[in-house]
């Protein structure tokens, strides 16, 4: 089962019907709002940088040092370039997570304002920094190679037009004397539109993934934390819930269940069939009958009933449509996974949901189902204050361990601030 929508460019530039979509028309928008951004940072770039040209000149041609007053302009511009990126990369950051949704419907959380200090001391800051060199120093470069291309197919559609203009004659690569040599040009041009639009979407994709690089908040070693515990606890304590059960059901529910069948199926001897009571004492009766057979396959197979109906994915949005928030679920499974595999992800979703809706803050959430190797990953991902920690709760330990018993990991990311990613991988070996 596939997501019916792309959510990033990336992965709709892989989609058929990329040309016909609205994505080409978002990864264009994306790049045209660029131009002011990274005009302006280019020019600031410059600013500092032009005066360095003639100082490696002089050193190269003459072998001396430049003056002290080009010395110092450098030294006090390099400061104050350093002192003030900081600060102005936090509100360009700002601008770009808002920015990359025209590309990418996965939202980048916002970071709030740490402190002056906190800012300088942060290495996410700095991450943010290089990012706004990138955009200033590469970005520029990468936009005029791309529209001297969009020019040169321009000039080569419109050649059998400019062509016939004696005084005018067009030169793609050569000169080109009159429309029929200029015709086989311009159905080059004409053929390689669908190209240019693939190209678009690919420089749009690169800038989207190097922001979402950038600006999302980084994972370190320390808040990815491999929770796992022990496969025997999980296993002994289900066994021997699943003991207690049965043990109730045979010497408290069941016994009722029969002595109730029976007495209904007495009733249904002494009533008539003509009689009014005849009709609701059979449905009782048959009611009944079928409670006992349900409590027997609620105690030797615990399993919701929507994944055996709806499979993974269909349950997985079910418990989206009745969470409190707003969730979306990427779905991308296509072969048939183990029972207890199912059966573990769906609980664990569940449980990374429900904590969501008691103690994140949260206003929205995102799941993502895929199959990574013989491995399939759930993320759950919200927007919520973030803090998770498996120390100070039962929720998330009693999840790693229902992960745990079927060999797989959790993988949990909370920082301050949020936001809050949890990783289930489960291998599928059957």
């Amino acid at each position: 089962m596939t997501t019916e929508h792309p959510s990033h460019l990336a992965e709709a530039l892989r989609r058929r019907r990329w040309l016909i979509s609205a994505w080409p028309w978002r990864a264009l928008a994306y790049l045209v709002t660029t131009v002011p951004i990274a005009g302006f940072l280019a020019v600031g770039l410059l600013v500092i940088g032009g005066p360095m040209l003639p100082v490696f000149s002089t050193l190269r041609q003459h072998g001396r040092p430049p003056s002290i007053a080009l010395m110092l302009f450098l030294i006090t511009g390099s400061v104050i370039l350093v002192a003030l990126a900081p600060i102005l990369s936090f509100a360009v950051a700002a601008v770009e997570r808002w920015r990359v949704r025209l590309v990418d419907n996965r939202p980048l959380p916002s970071s709030p304002w740490p402190g002056l200090a906190a800012r300088y001391r942060s290495p996410a800051t700095w991450r943010e920094v290089a990012y706004l060199f990138w955009l200033g120093g590469f970005t520029p470069v990468a936009y005029w190679v791309f529209l001297i291309l969009v020019l040169l197919d321009l000039g080569m559609i419109s050649s059998p037009w400019l062509a016939g203009d004696a005084n005018q004659p067009v030169v793609i690569w050569q000169p080109i004397d009159s429309t029929g040599e200029a015709v086989p040009y311009a159905i080059v041009g004409v053929l390689l539109i669908p190209v240019l639009w693939y190209a678009t979407g690919l420089l749009a994709a690169v800038q989207a993934a190097v922001a979402r690089w950038a600006l999302a908040h980084p994972v370190d070693a320390a808040a990815l934390r491999e929770v796992t515990r022990s496969r025997t606890r999980l296993v002994g304590a289900y066994e021997a819930e699943r003991r207690r059960i049965e043990r109730d059901l045979h010497d408290g529910a069941q016994p009722r269940l029969t002595s109730l069948t029976l007495q209904l199926g007495l009733a249904r001897l002494d009533v008539p069939e003509d009689s009014p009571a005849s009709r609701p004492l059979a449905v009782a009766h048959d009611q009944a009958r079928g409670l006992m057979v349900m409590l027997r396959q609620l105690v030797h197979g615990i399993r919701p009933q929507s994944l055996t109906d709806l499979g993974l994915a269909g349950a997985v949005r079910e418990l989206a449509d009745a969470a409190t928030i707003p969730v979306t679920v990427h779905a991308d499974l296509h072969d048939e996974l183990p029972e207890i595999v199912e059966t573990t992800a769906y609980f664990v979703v569940s449980e990374a949901l429900g904590n969501v809706a008691r103690h994140a803050r949260a206003t929205r959430a995102d799941v993502r189902l895929t199959r990574a190797g013989g491995d399939l990953v759930v993320e759950v991902t919200d927007d919520g204050h973030g803090g998770a920690d498996p120390a100070r709760g039962t929720g998330l330990t009693g999840l790693a361990d229902r992960v745990a018993a079927v060999d797989g990991r959790l993988l949990l990311s909370s920082p301050p601030g949020g936001p809050t990613v949890v990783r289930v991988e489960l291998p599928c070996r059957r």
